[in-house]
């Protein structure tokens, strides 16, 4: 409500009347008012706020002269102070001054407030951020904080389109409506390969949602991620007369997805090799990956494979592939001890399926494998050396299933929280294999931020930001078998860069295998992390929890256009390994 003053014109009038009547020469000054104290300041109307509240905030005092400008800047303290519809002032002469007395009209006394429109947040959780309570006197000013700490609460969540709409006083009931925007139509335009429904369930947005800018952004950026589009850009659209909706139009502009690869490399182990790729990440513009390639050297390999990752609670993901293997003169290593040198033929296909469940945070897949290997051409032996691998050559057809429970936070821009998996594979004679086994492993990873834990105590000027954190990563694994004896290529094996790192590649082979990874890594830029890792382990016959393998080291994690460049040295129990590849170890 406005505030309602008198202008304190008869100020003037009053001090004329107290000045003499006398007459003035045309060519002498009008002489000035003569200046009226104050003598006593009060308030009247007030039942309920102090008068020493009020009049905190008022300039004029006993004692001072009597300004008129000073008068209107009271009324208008006063009445900023938000407990009051109405502010006016008397002026009362007084023994050899005037008396000051404002009179006021408090607000009504709150009996409720109401909150309508608000469908994401209760009314019980709304009022954590009210400070105006039931059985005060209403304050406005208290009151427009309050509503800005209402929408504060929701934009902090992403919700950034929420306002409070319209706010109606009916005595002492306060009623309050918020507008929660949804979404109208989605219109996805400029893509001519790739279908809309490709586009449209990576946004995961629904006609009726209440539009989240956080939720958005994440889905916008695993578009973005898919690699099908040079560009996307995205408008709003508030309909005409509809302010409670918006409309969403994103517009992408496509790039070329296949691509023909050309590597090189070369292992301490398996020395140079090369060879070519063909790849299309969006074949047919289903969002289906397609990919071909060989690699030549010692270790000759050759593949093709057909994939539809994507899986909801309605889709699933699918895999289909085969995959030849020839690798000559390759190391055998018996409790990390090297045995000998041999040469392996493997033959692999398999096909997989996959869904989420209605708790998308749990998901399945199950995979069909047949493998055909063949052991041959000991050599280069050891003396005494121990041959537990040729005897295991053959066929082996196995069913693998997996569940996964994934409760990492889907809208952060690094692995948040916790995953886990658990397998079961069983290879099964009657479908053509030559072995009846079972294999069982579970597997859990957590990622955590450390920033809250060192703020204070290190140096945060090397980025260590909410969305680049000082992080924490373990991964912890066991396994085990029915049987103490597997075939060679079903046994769990440890050592190389992603398991054991200070270690040969399957260094360690069993029936059982447990093992931990540790890395602390640690944000020097926006492209640029070190790393600090512990890895721990084995994998025997048996479980030897007392017989265990570990390794040290540090590595640098570089971000590049072609995904994360890995770099890392360990020092193992009788050697330091450096290995180099791309993305995170887990």
């Amino acid at each position: 409500m406005a505030a309602r003053n008198k202008f304190l014109f008869f100020v003037v009038v009053l001090a004329m009347m107290l000045v003499p009547a006398c007459a003035f020469a045309d060519d002498e000054e009008a002489p000035k008012p003569p200046e009226i104290k104050v003598t006593t300041v009060g308030v009247i109307g007030n039942p309920n706020i102090a008068s020493e509240y009020i009049l905190n905030v008022v300039d004029t005092k006993p004692g001072k002269i009597l300004s008129r400008e000073m008068i209107q800047t009271d009324i208008e303290a006063i009445y900023n102070q938000g407990f009051f519809s109405y502010v006016d002032v008397d002026l009362r002469p007084d023994r050899d001054g005037v008396a000051v007395v404002f009179s006021v009209q408090e607000n009504p006394i709150i009996e409720s407030i109401n909150f309508t429109g608000n469908t994401l947040y209760s009314t019980e959780t709304l009022m954590k951020e009210v400070f105006s309570q039931e059985g005060t006197v209403f304050n406005r000013v208290f009151f427009r904080n309050d509503l800005d700490r209402i929408q504060e609460h929701y934009h902090k969540d992403g919700y950034v389109m929420v306002r409070v709409s319209d706010v109606q006083i009916q005595g002492g009931n306060i009623y309050v409506t918020i507008l929660e925007p949804r979404v109208g139509d989605v219109i996805i335009q400029g893509n001519k390969k790739t279908k809309t429904y490709v586009i449209r369930r990576e946004l995961k947005l629904e006609k009726g949602d209440i539009f989240n800018v956080t939720h958005f952004r994440h889905h916008l950026g695993k578009l973005q991620g898919l690699g099908y589009f040079e560009d996307v850009n995205v408008a709003f659209d508030v309909p005409e007369d509809d302010d409670s909706s918006v409309d969403l139009i994103l517009t992408v502009k496509e790039k070329r997805t296949a691509s023909i690869g050309l590597n090189l490399a070369y292992g301490t182990e398996s020395g140079m090799s090369g060879g070519l790729t063909y790849n299309d990440s969006n074949m047919f513009g289903r969002g289906i990956n397609f990919e071909v390639g060989f690699n030549e050297g010692d270790e000759a390999t050759y593949w093709l494979t057909f994939a539809s990752n994507y899986m909801d609670a309605h889709t699933y993901a699918w895999r289909v592939g085969a995959s030849y293997r020839n690798y000559d003169d390759r190391y055998y290593y018996r409790r990390g001890q090297r045995q000998f040198e041999f040469d392996e033929k493997s033959m692999t296909v398999f096909a997989g399926l996959g869904k989420k469940f209605s708790n998308e945070d749990w998901s399945w897949f199950l995979t069909l494998r047949h493998e055909d290997t063949e052991y041959s051409d000991i050599h280069n032996a050891i003396p005494g050396y121990i041959d537990e691998l040729t005897p295991w050559d053959g066929v082996n057809q196995t069913i693998e299933l997996s569940l996964t429970w994934d409760k990492r936070d889907e809208y952060s821009p690094y692995s948040k929280g916790f995953v886990w998996d658990t397998n079961i594979e069983q290879a099964v004679k009657a479908i053509g294999g030559e072995y009846d086994y079972m294999k069982y492993w579970t597997q859990a990873r957590y990622y955590a931020s450390l920033n809250n834990i060192v703020n204070g105590f290190a140096d945060s000027d090397l980025r260590w930001t909410d969305d680049n954190p000082l992080l924490f990563a373990a991964r912890l694994r066991i396994g085990s078998a029915t049987k103490d004896e597997l075939p060679a290529f079903a046994r769990y094996s440890l050592g190389g860069m992603n398991t054991l790192r200070g270690y040969n590649s399957r260094s360690f082979e069993g029936s059982n295998m447990y093992m931990g990874n540790f890395e602390l890594r640690v944000p020097v830029s926006t492209a640029v992390s070190l790393v600090g890792f512990y890895d721990i382990g084995n994998a025997d016959e048996k479980f030897d929890w007392d017989n265990y393998h570990d390794d040290y080291g540090v590595g640098v994690r570089v971000k590049t256009p072609f995904g994360n460049l890995r770099v890392d040295y360990a020092k193992g129990e009788d050697e330091n390994r450096t290995y180099f590849g791309f993305g995170e170890m887990f």
